[in-house]
Parts: structure tokens; C-alpha cells; sequence
């Protein structure tokens, strides 16, 4: 009787040693030994000895399926996406808000003091260079000759001497007295703008930077969520016009291949185990089932 369970038994033990012994044959050995001059069969592993058409198979697999333009640009431009980054960004806004430090003080945060002076006078120095220039422009002291011109007349129009006539003798001389009043305003705006704008300029980037934080958030509400929705079409933009050639810098398939051919052995089949322990457990469990199976039939018959 007793001998009717022993094929079962040994077909399981045969079944469960030989899937595990495959199983461990997929990783180890993990460098080919050698008798003499003739490589010992089945060294290395199957996984070690094909480690790189593996590892560029993943790569194209994950680069051409998983993380392809299409499904990159639908999960980073996803509305439940969009709406973390509103949301992280009135987070941020909201600690400014109570934030007592200057915005000078702040920016050494992101900046060293040196950088940030060099930042601030940069700036200064292109907003004064570009309003000197607007300045200096002929058009702007011909339109302030002609807007004071036209002041007074208006003026005079409404005064005793405009209803005695001297508006209409001012209306005369107007043309004369425009060009010579814009031909000065032009010259002194070409002397004089540079150092007050600058000195100007200079000030108000001053009394800006050693403003707090929250004063700067609490006196510029609108923009301040004008900015948030011009980071977000800023960031549409870039994905929508720019991922194509950040996946061709990046070459996800090249970096991933790299990046698994770099790994040695041991912490290839750590991964590999972590991640299917279990249905490789059930491939051994499974080898002696069919074992079980084959060994019962070989008893009945």
C-alpha cells in the first residue's frame, strides 16, 4: 500500500528540485567557468550571459510603450496634474504671506549676496539704459512741447486775455514755439535722463527689494495669480512644444539599457526576486504538483 504513494512523492520531490534548480540557473552561475580551454555548459546564467540584449530589449520595450511621447505628454499636461501644481504653488504663496523677511533677504535663499547685487544692478542698469534711450527720442520732446503748447492755449482760451483775442495770437505762434521748446526738452533729456532715471530707477529697486514679503504678496494679489496661470501655460508650452526633443536628448531606451548594464549581478537578481518571489515560488510549487501528478498516474498504470 505504502508503495502506491511512493511515485507520487518522488515525482513531487524530482518536480520541485528540477524547476528550482531552473529557476536558480536563470541567475547563477554569474560568470562562466572554464576546464582547460572548454567552458563548463550553462555558465554563466541565462539571464548573466544575455544581461546586455536584455538590458537593451527593456530599454526599447519601456522607451517605445511605457514612457513614449504620447503617454508622457497625457500623464504631465493631465488636468489632476495641472491642478497639484496650482495648488503647490498657492501653497507656497500662502507661507509668503506671513513671511516678515525682506525680499532682498529672501532671494540670498536662492542667491549669494554677491549674486544677488550683480542681479539688482544688471536689472537697474537695463531699465535705465532702455528708459534714457525712450527719453532721449525726439518724438517724446515734441510731444511734450506740443501737450504744454496746447495747455496753454486752452488755458488763455478761458482767461480775460482769451476773450480779448490772445489765444488766437498764441495759435499763431505755436509752430515756432513748439520745435524750439522740443529742440530743448530734447536736449536736456539727452544730458540730464541718464543720471535721473538711473538715480530713480536705482530707488525704487531699493525701496523693492527691502520690502517684506508679505507686504510685496499682499500688495500685488492679481499678478501674483496672474503669474501662477502664466507658469502653468509657460510649462503647456514647453511640454506640448518641447518634449520631442527632450525625449531625444534624454533617450530613455539608451539610459535605461545603460543604467542595467551597469548593474552587477547581485542586485540584478535582488530586483528580479523582489519583484516576482512569488510567482517564481509558484513555478518550484507548481513543478511539483506536475511531479505529484505524473508520479500517480505512473503508480495506477
Amino acid at each position: 500500500m505504502y508503495s502506491f504513494f511512493i511515485g507520487p512523492a518522488v515525482g513531487a520531490v524530482i518536480g520541485y528540485i528540477t524547476n528550482d534548480i531552473a529557476i536558480r540557473m536563470l541567475f547563477k552561475p554569474h560568470r562562466p567557468y572554464h576546464i582547460g580551454g572548454w567552458r563548463i555548459p550553462f555558465t554563466p546564467g541565462i539571464i548573466p550571459k544575455e544581461k546586455d540584449r536584455i538590458a537593451g530589449a527593456i530599454g526599447k520595450a519601456i522607451s517605445d510603450n511605457l514612457m513614449n511621447q504620447d503617454v508622457l505628454e497625457r500623464t504631465l499636461m493631465s488636468e489632476e496634474l495641472l491642478e497639484k501644481m496650482r495648488e503647490a504653488f498657492d501653497k507656497y504663496i500662502d507661507t509668503l504671506r506671513n513671511d516678515d523677511e525682506s525680499l532682498e533677504a529672501f532671494a540670498t535663499n536662492l542667491f549669494t549676496e554677491d549674486e544677488f547685487a550683480a542681479l539688482r544692478d544688471n536689472v537697474t542698469d537695463e531699465v535705465s539704459h532702455m528708459v534714457s534711450n525712450s527719453l532721449a527720442d525726439s518724438k517724446v520732446g515734441t510731444a511734450i512741447a506740443h501737450m504744454a503748447c496746447e495747455h496753454v492755449i486752452e488755458k488763455t482760451r478761458y482767461s480775460l486775455a482769451g476773450k480779448l483775442g490772445a489765444d488766437h495770437l498764441l495759435e499763431l505762434v505755436t509752430s515756432p514755439m513748439e520745435k524750439l521748446m522740443a529742440s530743448h526738452i530734447n536736449e536736456v533729456l539727452r544730458e540730464k535722463a541718464p543720471a535721473m532715471v538711473s538715480q530713480l530707477v536705482t530707488d525704487t529697486a531699493t525701496k523693492f527689494s527691502d520690502q517684506s514679503m508679505k507686504d510685496i504678496i499682499g500688495e500685488h494679489e492679481t499678478q501674483i495669480e496672474q503669474l501662477r496661470e502664466s507658469l502653468i501655460n509657460l510649462y503647456r508650452y514647453v511640454i506640448t512644444s518641447r518634449l520631442p526633443r527632450i525625449l531625444e536628448a534624454v533617450n530613455i531606451s539608451n539610459m535605461v539599457e545603460r543604467r542595467i548594464q551597469e548593474m552587477d549581478m547581485d542586485e540584478v537578481e535582488s530586483i528580479i526576486l523582489d519583484v516576482m518571489h512569488k510567482e517564481l515560488r509558484a513555478i518550484v510549487w507548481l513543478g511539483a504538483l506536475l511531479g505529484c501528478i505524473m508520479g500517480t498516474i505512473t503508480s495506477i498504470f
